[in-house]
């Protein structure tokens, strides 16, 4: 058994930390609101963002990020990409200096075009072989209803990756290790915009085909990134790459494939924000973030062009297809 805390109470780090807990750990997990701290702690529940779905006794919500880290020996930072320097910032005086500290946040600083280890590494003063990334196809609902799932723990620090491993290791949560931490961290942000383009293709009133295309397009241009910048190919057919992308891609859970959707019919950015819970998906954020570090290394990333392009431009989804369909024409491989 370890310490865990979990900084951050939305659905997904919720879940994660109700993981630790069904494995049989001591969790603490930070809201940003008492109000959802209370409700943890008294109800043994988050009815914000996982309704009904019962939280396991060893979980103890708290609003004070002091009292959440102290002593942990596992961190877990739950809070989206584009906030967690802010966070970091206030928090790394707090975080134990031998602590493993895990990011479930999947995107690329746009202002920095750092990748979330690389944050972490560097606004917490963490060394880059503490630091661990957790991704997968992992849909936070399903997991939450305690729905058999595997994810990959990826760190340059093997026995550090099998220490979260074995800590994180629930009956229906099956945890990989993998020390491609780069691999794992671009799967994991590309994926994001590739599933706002199925969501649009989805919209439209496209079929199987059409989505098909997209993943298996989107991940090529993906893996043509990831390889450029140092990953494992085997990184791109496994968890963190392919599965992780099909089920962001086909999954009406999915907020960003949702947030396509609502985009293809018409919504504005902001409209479709308020059609998916009020928030921005990450894949919009990052479709820029993406789009910019590939022209850095001359990456071509069509599909993550478009959607720049649609999402930040303007542009009618429709004539984007149009526009890629309408690409030279080139072998598969």
């Amino acid at each position: 058994m370890v310490q865990v805390a979990v900084m951050g109470a939305g659905s997904w780090g919720t879940t994660v930390a109700k993981v630790f807990a069904d494995a049989g750990n001591s969790v603490s997990l930070w809201a940003r609101r008492e109000e959802i701290a209370q409700d943890i702690r008294e109800n043994h529940r988050n009815s914000s963002y996982l309704g009904d779905i019962a939280l396991p006794e060893a979980l103890y919500g708290t609003a004070d990020p002091k009292e959440a880290l102290e002593g942990a020996e596992i961190v877990v930072l739950g809070v989206p990409s584009q906030s967690l320097r802010k966070n970091l910032e206030k928090w790394k005086s707090l975080i134990p200096p031998d602590a493993s500290v895990v990011s479930l946040a999947k995107g690329i600083e746009h202002s920095s075009g750092l990748r979330m280890s690389q944050l972490i590494a560097e606004v917490a003063e963490v060394e880059p072989a503490r630091v661990a990334v957790l991704t997968g196809p992992n849909l936070a609902k399903e997991v939450a209803q305690e729905q058999p799932a595997a994810t990959v723990v990826a760190c340059t620090d093997t026995d550090r990756a099998q220490l979260i491993q074995a800590a994180v290791a629930a009956p229906y949560f099956r945890p990989y290790t993998n020390t491609d931490v780069v691999g794992c961290e671009i799967a994991g942000t590309c994926k994001n915009v590739i599933a706002l383009a199925a969501g649009i293709s989805a919209g439209l009133g496209f079929g199987d085909n059409s989505t098909a295309t997209v993943v298996t397009r989107g991940l090529a241009e993906t893996t043509r990134l990831a390889l450029e910048l140092g990953a494992d190919a085997r990184t791109l057919a496994g968890l963190a790459g392919m599965g992780d992308l099909v089920a962001t891609c086909t999954s009406p859970l999915s907020r960003n494939r949702t947030f396509g959707y609502h985009l293809a019919q018409g919504n504005t950015v902001e409209e479709a924000a308020e059609a998916t819970k009020g928030q921005v998906a990450e894949g919009v954020v990052s479709s820029q973030s993406v789009s910019e570090l590939a022209a850095k290394v001359g990456v071509e990333m069509p599909i993550t062009d478009a959607i720049v392009e649609i999402c930040h431009r303007g542009a009618n989804a429709q004539d984007e297809i149009q526009n890629l369909l309408g690409r030279s024409k080139k072998s598969e491989l």
